[in-house]
């Protein structure tokens, strides 16, 4: 097992043990999963691709595109910079969503039963863990974290999908890879929402269920 695969399963066990991750810890899980990507998968995949391009006899700039679970997509370009290819520009972070101060007391009269969500994909198979949160991030993530995020949907002033560690919903912000966090600080019916709305933009054909 690889050090990389070995922070995933950490965090899954700490994400099913239901221990919060505050915030310097997600930042330094983010950091330590880039320098891992760096360290152990580019070099192997460089040492793989260098026999297949040394018959090239000019500059070109390869452009690989991965998101979990889908296949991987590579694309050519003339262009002798990376930046030049892909029209990147520097990275803007989201800015801090600003919160009232205080909060109102909750008593047991106001904390509603706990609940699960299901959602059922339209080739029969289903997402369903044992916690509403849990289910609502392998839902973002099975619609495209990225392509979540472009919807620019928000929930308490905060982008359901990030790029910031929120000051004061950070401990609800769960990482998804590429420094990218989705939020699950809401009730199941409010995550039920949210999923809802997502499958109805992206034309899923979702169904989605809160379970007791």
């Amino acid at each position: 097992m690889t050090k990389l695969e070995k922070l995933y399963g950490s965090i899954r066990t700490l994400q099913e043990l239901g221990l919060p991750l505050n915030n310097e810890t997600l930042q330094a899980v983010d950091e330590l999963e880039e320098t891992l990507i760096k360290k152990e998968i580019l070099p192997a995949l460089s040492e793989n691709v260098e026999p297949l391009l040394k018959p090239i006899q000019r500059d070109l700039v390869l452009v690989v595109e991965y998101h979990p679970g889908e296949d991987i997509s590579v694309a050519l370009s003339r262009k002798t910079k990376v930046v030049e290819a892909i029209g990147a520009k520097p990275l803007e972070l989201d800015p801090q969503a600003q919160h009232k101060e205080g909060k109102k007391g909750i008593t047991k009269s106001h904390i509603a039963p706990k609940t699960g969500l299901c959602v059922y994909l339209p080739d029969g198979s289903f997402i369903q863990e044992k916690k509403a949160c849990d289910t609502f991030t392998k839902a973002i993530q099975q619609a495209g974290v990225l392509k979540v995020r472009e919807l620019g949907y928000k929930f308490c002033h905060v982008p359901l999908v990030s790029n910031t560690i929120d000051a004061k919903y950070g401990h609800a912000q769960h990482p998804v890879g590429n420094g990218l966090y989705v939020l699950t600080h809401s009730s199941t019916k409010d995550k039920k929402k949210q999923l809802d709305r997502i499958c109805k933009a992206l034309k899923l054909k979702w169904r989605v269920e809160i379970i007791n």
